[in-house]
């Protein structure tokens, strides 16, 4: 099975990451690269292209981590998907993938890496449907509250802030775990990465588009911990 090909310097980055990352302080030469998932099935993969860069830069220049976004995407099929500790997706219609890139995207996660699946809304139904293919043999799981991903950097005693009001149902955080090890993290009725993007894209309330940011930091700084 492939591995993941992380530098010597940023694994040695990610374990002083735990003990020091609330002082701001962890320099490398190294950098982590955030991208997004393509996939099919017909759904705006692309959407929101300052959503990377800007969590990237809020991420950098609150926690000291040597991070960015250029948006580069990724396809499961690619031979450089095990180079990205991290892959972003978002959409607003269907998801599908093929077997293959199914058992690819299982590889990866096995292997280390770590999926951030955003509900731009529209994503829910055709996304769970997928999800199956990847991992038939798992469920969904809802997050508990005192999960590590709500309070590994902020503190989110309450779980996923509500960002955008699609359906008037309460913001849920549901992941896929590997030993114990949370993979693959799904935010639904939040829409949280509507609020990584530039201010006027959706005109959203300092406040909220603050939460939001925070709440992806927490993501990241999970993913590049565990």
């Amino acid at each position: 099975m492939e591995r993941l090909t992380i530098g010597k310097n940023l694994i040695i980055e990610i374990f002083l990451l735990v003990g020091v990352v609330s002082c701001g302080v962890v320099q490398s030469p190294d950098a982590v690269e955030l991208v997004r998932l393509k996939f099919g099935g017909g759904s705006d993969w692309y959407n929101g292209p300052t959503e990377l860069p800007n969590i990237a830069a809020y991420v950098r220049e609150n926690c000291g981590v040597n991070i960015f976004a250029t948006g580069k995407y990724v396809e499961p099929l690619d031979e450089d998907l095990f180079s990205y500790p991290f892959i972003f997706m978002t959409g607003h219609g269907s998801v599908q993938f093929t077997e293959q890139e199914a058992q690819r995207l299982r590889q990866y996660l096995e292997a280390g890496g770590f999926l951030f699946v955003n509900d731009d809304y529209g994503l829910d139904k055709s996304f769970r449907r997928e999800v199956k293919k990847i991992f038939p043999d798992k469920e969904l799981l809802e997050l508990p509250f005192d999960h590590p991903v709500y309070h590994c950097f902020y503190d989110f005693p309450s779980g996923l802030p509500k960002i955008h009001e699609h359906d008037g149902k309460p913001p849920q955080g549901f992941g896929i775990f590997i030993n114990g090890r949370l993979v693959l993290f799904y935010d639904y009725e939040s829409d949280i990465a509507d609020g990584w993007d530039d201010p006027e894209v959706h005109n959203d309330p300092p406040e909220k588009r603050e939460e939001a940011l925070k709440m992806g930091t927490n993501i990241i700084i999970y993913a590049l911990t565990h």
